[in-house]
Parts: C-alpha cells; sequence; structure tokens
C-alpha cells in the first residue's frame, strides 16, 4: 500500500491546530491507515494509506481529512473555483492514442520546499496506483510563465517535433526520447504500436509536455512559480478528473487559487470540477449492514466527521461527498464511512448467535496432497502470478491460442491477460533463473482460467541435461497413483512437444492434462539451453469422484 512521509510540522501547521504527536498516532489508525513510521528525531511521519484513498496521498489530504475527524472543522471542505479564458482544444487525432485530457489553473502558489517534495509524491503514487504506472492516468504541473495559452492537445509524427526534456539539456524527438531518456525507457510501452504520439503545445508552439512520458524544462516548476498549469491525460475520464480534483485542491490547502480551464473537442466543457457528488442513505440499511441501531442524526454527525456534508431526511440521510473521494462508488462505502465516524471502538463486542465448523474443501484437500507429493518428489514449490500474456501463454509454446479474460488496463505489455495454463508462467520463473546451478525442478499448484471459470491446477517443469520423457512420465505415474486416480495415456498432438515425446492423461474419457519433453523452439524462445520436461493436470477434474484418499 502506499506509504507517504511528511514532517509532523507541515502536517500541524495546515491542520490549523496544535495536535499532539500522541494523538496522531492514536487517532490516524481509527480513519482507515496505518502508521508506518516515526521519527522523533526528525519529526519525519509515515503513514500507510489504503489504495481506495488517493485524496489522502498527501500531507494536504492528510490534513484536510484530520481536521474534520479531529473535530477542529466540521462537514465538506469547499473550494472555490473561479473561471479563466484559457482553453485546452483537444484535437481528434489524440483519440486512437490517448483520448482524454483534463487540465485546471492554480495560482498565487508559494512554491515551497514542502510544497514541491509534496507534490512530486502526489504524482509519483497517484501515477503508480490509480495510474497504473502511468498508462491510465498521468499528471504534469507547469510553471505558465514562459508559455502563451490557448493550449492544444493533439497527436503527431514522433520524428516531426523536438524538445528540450526534464533532465535533459539538448532537445530531443519523440523518438529519441523513448529510446534515450530514463522516463521514455520505462514508459515507451504505453505507446507502443502507435505511430503517432500525444503532446501538449501552447498558441505559440512550445511543448509543455509529452504526456505520458516527460514534460518540457521549458515549464519546469521551480520555488519562483506562482501560477502553474495542471494536465492529465488518459484512458479513463472519470479517474483523470479525479485526479486532477486531488492535486489541485492540494494546492489550494496551501493557499492557492484554483481558476478552470475551458476545454474545447473533449468532455468538458470546464475542468476542474469539485461539485460534491449526491448520496441517499437508508438508515434501515446502514443499520442491518453495521449492526447498530442508531438515527439519522447520528448517522449525519457521523459523516460530517469524515468530511461529508449530510442531513436527516425522514428515515433516510441526504449526503454530499466531496469531489476527490473517488473511492465513493456505492451506498455501502457512505455506510462504512459512518462507521469510521461513530468509531470502530464504539461498536462494542458480540457473539455471534450461531456456531459453525468450517473444515477444508475436497479441492483444498487435494491441492495440499498435490504439495506434499511434488515436495516428496524433490521439486521446490513457486507462486506466480495469474496475469500474464497470449505471447507467453501460446506463441512461445507453440500452441493453438484458446479465448482469455483480458485486462482492459494493463499495467505493461507482459500482463495483459488472465492466465489458461501453469506451464508458461514456471518457464518463465526458469528463464529468470537461467544462471542458476542445474538440475532445477519447479512446480506450482494454483489458479487457471477457462474462458471466465475458475480451475485449479497443478504444474511442474525440470531443466538439466539429462531430464527425459521417461521422467516426467514416471513422475505423473507416480503423481496419479498416489492420487488414486484412474487413468489413461495416450499420445499427445500438442505443439510444445517433440513429435513422439508427449502424452495426455485421459480419465472418464476426458483429458484433464499432459507431459513431455519440450520442443526445442519452446526452450530457445524461453531462452533456455537445456531439455525441459514439463506437466500439467486439472486439480478438479482428479477431484471429481477420483480421489478417494480426500473425501
Amino acid at each position: 500500500m502506499p506509504v507517504v512521509t511528511f514532517g509532523y510540522d507541515d502536517l500541524v501547521g495546515l491542520i490549523g491546530r496544535e495536535v499532539t504527536v500522541e494523538t496522531l498516532l492514536e487517532r490516524i489508525p481509527q480513519l482507515g491507515a496505518d502508521i508506518h513510521s516515526y521519527d522523533p528525531d526528525t519529526g519525519e511521519l509515515s503513514i500507510e494509506f489504503f489504495p481506495d484513498r488517493p485524496d489522502l496521498y498527501s500531507v494536504e489530504g492528510a490534513a484536510r481529512a484530520l481536521r474534520t475527524f479531529l473535530g477542529i472543522e466540521k462537514g465538506l471542505t469547499r473550494y472555490d473555483v473561479s473561471p479563466s479564458d484559457v482553453t485546452l482544444n483537444i484535437d481528434p487525432s489524440v483519440e486512437e492514442v490517448r483520448p482524454y485530457m483534463v487540465a485546471g489553473i492554480v495560482e498565487d502558489i508559494v512554491m515551497s520546499d514542502e510544497l514541491i517534495r509534496s507534490l512530486m509524491e502526489l504524482q509519483e503514487k497517484l501515477h503508480l496506483t490509480m495510474g497504473r504506472k502511468r498508462a491510465k492516468v498521468s499528471i504534469g504541473i507547469h510553471d505558465m510563465e514562459h508559455i502563451a495559452p490557448p493550449f492544444t492537445y493533439k497527436a503527431v509524427d514522433p520524428l516531426s517535433v523536438s524538445f528540450v526534456p526534464l533532465a535533459m539539456t539538448e532537445e530531443m524527438n519523440l523518438e529519441e526520447i523513448l529510446e534515450e531518456h530514463e522516463k521514455g525507457r520505462d514508459y515507451a510501452y504505453i505507446l507502443e504500436g502507435h505511430d503517432r504520439y500525444p503532446l501538449l503545445v501552447d498558441s505559440k508552439g512550445n511543448v509543455l509536455s509529452f504526456p505520458p512520458i516527460i514534460n518540457g524544462s521549458l515549464t519546469a516548476v521551480t520555488e519562483r512559480t506562482r501560477k502553474v498549469f495542471i494536465d492529465v491525460t488518459g484512458t479513463d475520464l472519470d479517474a483523470i478528473n479525479g485526479a486532477l480534483n486531488i492535486v489541485a485542491t492540494a494546492m489550494a490547502e496551501r493557499g492557492g487559487r484554483i481558476r478552470s480551464v475551458i476545454v474545447k473537442g473533449g468532455h468538458g466543457p470546464y475542468t476542474p470540477d469539485l461539485e460534491p457528488r449526491r448520496w441517499r442513505v437508508s438508515v434501515e440499511d446502514a443499520n442491518s449492514l453495521l449492526g447498530t441501531s442508531i438515527d439519522a442524526h447520528r448517522m449525519a454527525a457521523a459523516l460530517e466527521k469524515m468530511g461529508y456534508d449530510a442531513s436527516p431526511n425522514g428515515q433516510q440521510v441526504d449526503v454530499m461527498a466531496p469531489a476527490t473521494r473517488l473511492d465513493i462508488i456505492h451506498p455501502v462505502d457512505v455506510m462504512e464511512d459512518i462507521a469510521k465516524g461513530i468509531g470502530y471502538e464504539n461498536f462494542g463486542a458480540t457473539l455471534p448467535e450461531e456456531v459453525t465448523f468450517g473444515e477444508l474443501s475436497k479441492g483444498q484437500k487435494a491441492s495440499d496432497l498435490a504439495r506434499q507429493l511434488m515436495v516428496g518428489h524433490g521439486y521446490l514449490e513457486v507462486t506466480t502470478l495469474m496475469l500474464s500474456s497470449p505471447q507467453e501463454q501460446f506463441d512461445r509454446m507453440r500452441l493453438d491460442p484458446v479465448e482469455v479474460v483480458e485486462i482492459l488496463n494493463p499495467i505493461s505489455e507482459d500482463h495483459t491477460c488472465l492466465r489458461a495454463a501453469l506451464v508458461p508462467s514456471i518457464m518463465a520463473v526458469l528463464r529468470r533463473n537461467k544462471h542458476r546451478d542445474l538440475p532445477q525442478r519447479l512446480f506450482e499448484v494454483g489458479d487457471v482460467m477457462e474462458g471466465c471459470k475458475r480451475r485449479k491446477h497443478m504444474a511442474a517443469a525440470a531443466i538439466s541435461s539429462r531430464t527425459s520423457f521417461t521422467e516426467v512420465k514416471s513422475l505423473v505415474e507416480g503423481v496419479l497413483r498416489d492420487m488414486s486416480a484412474r487413468y489413461e495415456i495416450a499420445p499427445s498432438s500438442l505443439g510444445c512437444y517433440i513429435e513422439g515425446r508427449g502424452a495426455d492423461v485421459i480419465v472418464n474419457g476426458r483429458t484433464i492434462g499432459s507431459f513431455g519433453e519440450l520442443h526445442p523452439a519452446v526452450i530457445t524462445a524461453f531462452e533456455l539451453g537445456y531439455p525441459v520436461t514439463v506437466f500439467e493436470l486439472d486439480l478438479d477434474a482428479l477431484t471429481e469422484g477420483k480421489l478417494d484418499r480426500i473425501a
């Protein structure tokens, strides 16, 4: 979870009232966070916030939440947004590359060391979490002194534009930035497959930003900056609006004045939009969920403590949630904050009315037995990610593709779908371990997706100069016997195996797995240089009436 570090004195200054360290250490966890560390010598406080609260990823956001939670202020913090004549034009050319951009202005800001440090950390945390490493959301903050609106967001030929990016002294075109700049190499994958790249320029053609990669050095923020232009680009309109709101209000907490930008050609027309989100909560539903018996007035008071405006309305509570609270997507989320406002310590302890006794499911027993057997055969267990890619699952394995569950906003090109098999994941581990001593014998018991259905598999791989079909056949038959399975073995036609050195495992006329020696092309695709034998079995299929020892 994101850890935010700031100074105690800075936090107290933003709260606006003296609050002891002891009080902060006691009350912050009640807000829904964990104290990571506190250094009494430096006064630095590190807090671990939950990923669903990006509004707290800065000392400014934490101070805003603590003011109401500690009773220093009451209800919703409101920010004035005055209109400006600054226009952001969104060209249709970005539609296929990075379609959305919103923007805002903050004036009369004093760029203290504390604010610069906080903004840098806030950007970093937002990029990593809700931004999915900038693939979904990226933020740019620009000094407006050297640029002239209106601004234009467009897609351009990567060789047609050159500018000096941050941390560099020479002009570079967009292709050179992706190849030579540190940030370009880190995030080039986001623009992979596109022949035109997004660019933000002013009326004179000056480059503000090459999103989501890097800003231009011309607009770099310094301690002399007094007026900033914030741009947020991405693939999700709600997410980029939320990020803009969080950054703009953080600066407003430092005394900045927020001004809107006219967005033309996008989904504006004016951003940022800090209008509170309205909700209505049923008192009956809230009491049922929380196990309480409180009235609408007490619920409203609890919500005001959590930074909402709330008013009783009969057997309901009308709620206005801050525009920075991106986690509020359902009345249940509001009910959770009612519980926090009341204080979990005030709920009391009750014994459950019913007593139940649990036991391991048949599937879990099968998994445990499979692990014991593989360890007994000298294999080491690994645990890999469910996320994979079609290239790893099918192309490198010389297998025909099957339907997979795709990720809408993948964090990288290596994690674009949920895996359909375990063996490719184990092969990826062997690739990372290719410089280690042989033999290596690894196995995994884990979940895969068959279409949209989750199933439990077991798989293993062995690499050495002497591993062979006979060895893996003996291993598989031993495992099946120990699991009391009745099975048949038949030649396999899968392309991942050397012809004549692959076999299918059949139970009740159904193929539930395979084993064999991997084809040299597969071994090469995973950058390995020795023979590899593998097997993979559907544990759920084995559990269906074939595991007498597990019943």
